[in-house]
């Protein structure tokens, strides 16, 4: 375990984004925390200027930075639920890939410190930016996040820190008294539960995928394979997540939705005629499927093959079933401006906007996209 834990920590040299997939599925929590908490100490030792004790960074990546990512990203619309929940879902995952990019980003400055002292300074800065980096890696695997999401939330990550670098001599002087034995004692005794939960989330997360795993073992299990290939597509790993919803299709043909994802990720990979085929295939077994969406995919679709007629007709259908989606009255306003039809398509943008701002505040982050594209639109028609 020891040997493979430290594998899926090296490997972030490498294949960050599928090392961070892998740190999700079979990393452990306290390997990483103590990884980070040797590195630090073996820092403190070899660079003797440094301010602080072997046991801060560990604290301000628990007590700091993962929260504030946390904050950030719900208030983003980037995570589902309220922060209660998304706090005791994700806390574990998040701090689990924080605590294995900080000691990958940290080792190397280890080693520099050791064989050329000279050059802390630069390479301190250096793994800073790396540890930014492998941030980034981290929030889109954990929250599924965009490149341009995931960036701003690394971007605005800095916030948490320079909180706790004003609030820390108060910080520490509470600490002081806390680390009584017997408060330790008692707190661990009355709040271990609370503690365990924790932990919750990245345990759940890893269960659900071995026993998908062991499920895919089935050749006829056709839905072990969907489910596995969600996992992979709100991680942005697409070519995996495609293998694994055509082994969906290939055990069951009527599998709609594997054939819906199949044509989502052919549509974002440019890729328009594989997408038509399984949008198609989706309309021909259920053209109400997944909220009528897939209607609005093969609108969004025919805008990019300019075939603006086709896709009026499909965004048509889609708006009077869900007249107040952003993104389908947005790609129906697309529709019409390519017929020529400016009135209309100012019309259906400023309904984007409208439908954006009443949306529920767990999809505002996603609205939000959409709105912007729209009002861009209408000043452009303006």
């Amino acid at each position: 375990m020891l040997i493979a834990d430290t594998k899926l920590v090296l490997r972030l040299y490498s294949q960050p984004a599928a090392a961070m997939s892998d740190i999700l599925d079979q990393g452990s929590l306290i390997f990483t925390s103590t990884a980070v908490l040797i590195i630090s100490w073996l820092l403190g030792h070899s660079i003797h200027s440094l301010p602080f004790s072997f046991y801060l960074p560990l604290l301000v990546l628990a007590g700091a930075y993962v929260p504030g990512i946390l904050a950030i990203s719900g208030l983003a619309g980037r995570i589902a639920g309220g922060f209660g929940s998304a706090f005791q879902r994700d806390y574990a995952p998040t701090l689990t890939c924080a605590a294995a990019a900080w000691a990958a980003a940290n080792l190397p400055l280890l080693l520099v410190a050791w064989f050329l002292p000279r050059l802390i300074v630069a390479a301190s800065g250096i793994a800073c930016l790396y540890f930014a980096v492998l941030i980034f890696f981290a929030v889109r695997t954990v929250f599924g996040t965009g490149n341009g999401a995931a960036l701003a939330i690394v971007c605005l990550s800095w916030i948490p820190l320079v909180a706790a670098y004003f609030v820390w001599n108060p910080i520490r002087y509470v600490l002081g008294w806390l680390a009584s034995p017997f408060f330790l004692f008692y707190a661990w005794f009355f709040l271990r539960g609370e503690f365990g939960n924790l932990g919750a989330g990245l345990r759940n997360r890893q269960n659900f995928r071995r026993n998908l795993e062991a499920s895919a073992l089935n050749p006829h299990d056709g839905e072990a394979q969907y489910q596995l290939g969600l996992i992979y597509q709100q991680r942005r790993q697409f070519t995996e997540a495609a293998r694994r919803f055509q082994n969906a299709v290939t055990i069951d043909p009527s599998q709609t939705d594997a054939h819906f994802q199949l044509g989502r990720i052919a549509r974002e990979q440019g890729r328009l005629k594989d997408a038509l085929l399984h949008f198609q295939t989706v309309v021909n077994q259920d053209d109400k499927h997944s909220q009528s969406e897939v209607l609005r995919e093969l609108g969004a679709l025919y805008i990019s093959a300019r075939q603006f007629e086709d896709a009026r007709h499909e965004l048509a259908e889609y708006v009077e079933r869900k007249p107040y989606n952003p993104e389908g009255l947005f790609h129906y306003g697309q529709a019409l401006e390519g017929l020529g039809k400016v009135k209309e398509a100012r019309e259906m943008y400023e309904r984007a906007t409208e439908a954006a701002s009443l949306a529920p505040s767990y999809l505002r982050g996603t609205a939000a996209r959409w709105s912007r594209l729209a009002r861009k639109q209408i000043r452009k028609l303006s």
